[in-house]
């Protein structure tokens, strides 16, 4: 653990959910753990014991992405871990493709399609969703995302390539969504097994990400919102060029460290844990520090948001990593130029830069 891990409780300390089992972390609170074949190699997910209009099962959040491991993990789930009940309805956080991928193939009951339930999600994750998976959005790849990153300073013609050829990546892993869904809105209850989940909307990651908070059974499951060990990416990407993603993301912390401090928080990624006050404390902090580091640099001379990229992020990255580190260091930009604090140019090649 590193120090900031050392302020936070972690109630079950190494024990994580084998691939394929579930392990109870509250009454009826259920974890899996599913692996990712990303850097960020795994993504927690939840099933909730559920009651709807009178038949017993479960309520599953979040999927995973698609291909055939976490398949063939989820069907394990659904033969021993269900108690012999059905999925009920599946609930996903936000429309990025580990949270979402899966989300279509487990409410038509996976390979034998042993039921057909509803998507619960907000709208602004279902719609951002389709438009991803319909090859219109260019977050992760596409000429969109290379013309958007060339323009913020990105002018490696290899790099710049590897992302016009990235422009099935949503879609390779979301190759489906559900054609309806429910509707879910900030302050909204959703009673899972006789116990009311409050919907916690949060914006700055993902458009209208969903987190859910159980007061009676003091839990929240935070999504990417409010993770332990790591920082939520937060990146302004070609579909919207002049977002202040960062400013949504700190304005979206307050509604978290109203909470109750020995509220169990259970994040997409890494453990379970209890301190949510302070681990948004060290989040505002960590991006108070990054805000300096970009403005002090940008007082020294005019940087893209390539220039800043290494400053943030001090290892190599390989394409994936480099499209969040670039969406990251713009987004530092962007709240600092939105808010006044910086001004922008554009200098005779196009390429935007910043400076105080």
């Amino acid at each position: 653990m590193n120090a900031l891990e050392h302020q936070l409780d972690y109630p079950f300390a190494d024990t994580l959910p084998e691939p394929g089992h579930a392990f109870e972390v509250a009454p009826g609170v259920k974890w899996l753990r599913m692996p990712l074949p990303f850097a960020l190699d795994h993504i927690n997910l939840w099933l909730l014991r559920d009651e709807i209009d009178g038949q017993q099962g479960w309520t599953v959040v979040d999927c995973g992405i698609t291909n055939d491991t976490i398949k063939a993990n989820w069907e394990q789930v659904f033969d021993t871990q269900l108690e012999g009940l059905p999925v009920l309805r599946v609930l996903v956080t936000h429309c990025h493709p580990d949270h979402i991928g899966l989300a279509h193939w487990i409410c038509a009951g996976g390979e034998k399609k042993r039921w057909d339930v509803r998507l619960w999600t907000t709208l602004g994750e279902y719609t951002s969703a389709c438009v991803l998976a319909s090859g219109n959005g260019s977050n992760a790849g596409g000429e969109g995302a290379a013309r958007h990153f060339a323009r913020h300073g990105v002018t490696d013609e290899a790099s710049l390539d590897q992302l016009r050829n990235r422009r099935s990546y949503y879609s390779n892993l979301v190759p489906a969504l559900p054609t309806q869904y429910r509707r879910l809105r900030e302050a909204d209850t959703v009673t899972i097994g006789g116990r009311d989940w409050r919907v916690v909307t949060g914006y700055g990651h993902s458009p209208e990400h969903c987190a859910l908070l159980c007061e009676s059974l003091g839990v929240l499951i935070s999504g990417d919102m409010v993770l332990p060990r790591i920082s939520t990416n937060v990146s302004v990407f070609d579909m919207e060029p002049e977002g202040n993603p960062l400013g949504l993301y700190l304005e979206s912390l307050g509604r978290y460290e109203v909470m109750a401090e020995d509220t169990l928080v259970l994040p997409s990624h890494g453990k379970p844990f209890r301190g949510v006050r302070t681990r948004i404390g060290q989040l505002r902090a960590h991006h108070d520090a990054r805000l300096a580091e970009v403005m002090e640099a940008c007082g020294r001379a005019p940087q893209s948001a390539a220039d800043i990229v290494p400053l943030m992020f001090k290892r190599a990255l390989d394409i994936h990593q480099m499209t969040f580190a670039m969406g990251e260091a713009l987004a530092h930009l962007h709240l600092l130029w939105l808010s006044g604090k910086l001004k922008r140019t554009i200098d005779d090649k196009g390429i935007v830069r910043f400076s105080a």
